[in-house]
């Protein structure tokens, strides 16, 4: 008897951390999202899986609203590829003085 493996995934596993207001909406601090691609996933690809959800994830991301995004603690733009077991930080602007 031959026994097969299990078929993997083809997706990454990244770490969101949501931040200030948007830990607030969202009702937690953050959760693991494994998104349906490895190859040249971005900043941007891991918005659009959490506008998709709606609600109020999708009115908190909305184009224009102020969401910044920091990858392993530095902050990044849309195009930044991430990487598997990456830590994603969203949070809005913070202003200071």
């Amino acid at each position: 008897m031959t026994s097969v493996a299990p078929a993997v995934a083809a997706g990454i596993t990244v770490d969101l951390v949501y931040l200030a207001r948007l830990r607030e909406a969202f009702g937690r601090s953050g959760e693991s999202l494994t998104l349906p691609t490895a190859a040249d996933a971005t900043v941007a690809d891991i918005l659009a899986v959490l506008v998709a959800r709606g609600g109020v994830y999708a009115s908190e991301l909305a184009s224009g609203r102020a969401v910044r995004v920091a990858v392993n603690h530095e902050v990044v733009t849309a195009t930044h590829r991430v990487q598997r077991g990456d830590e994603v930080a969203l949070f809005p602007p913070v202003t200071g003085g």
